[in-house]
């Protein structure tokens, strides 16, 4: 069956939608090919840098929390949450030596 003046087909699709589809498939397809920027993982060091950025936030920043909601629970004002942000950064820092003895590949 031929398609009528709105362009659509027998069924209600439309022609020109599904080549639209297909021709920006191909264009995305080539754009990938021409910059090399396809389904690449990233690299080695740089989610050993993600994770070290990740220890040195967490740690000290969680034991601060954990510190404070002790603080407010048994009403020790600073000191639990000294304490604990000083065993979070001792924590992040042993972390970070054991990501940094890990090899490359």
């Amino acid at each position: 069956m031929a398609e009528d003046e709105t362009g659509q087909g027998p069924i209600g699709q439309d022609v020109r939608r599904s080549t639209l589809d297909a021709r920006l498939k191909a264009a995305a397809d080539a754009e990938k090919i021409r910059t090399g920027t396809g389904q690449r993982k990233p690299e080695k060091g740089y989610s050993q840098g993600s994770r070290v950025l990740t220890e040195l936030i967490a740690g000290p920043a969680g034991g601060a929390l954990i510190g404070w909601l002790l603080d407010r629970w048994l009403g020790t004002t600073p000191w639990l949450l000294l304490v604990m942000m000083a065993l979070g950064i001792i924590v992040a820092f042993r972390n970070i030596m054991r990501i940094s003895g890990e090899r490359p590949e």
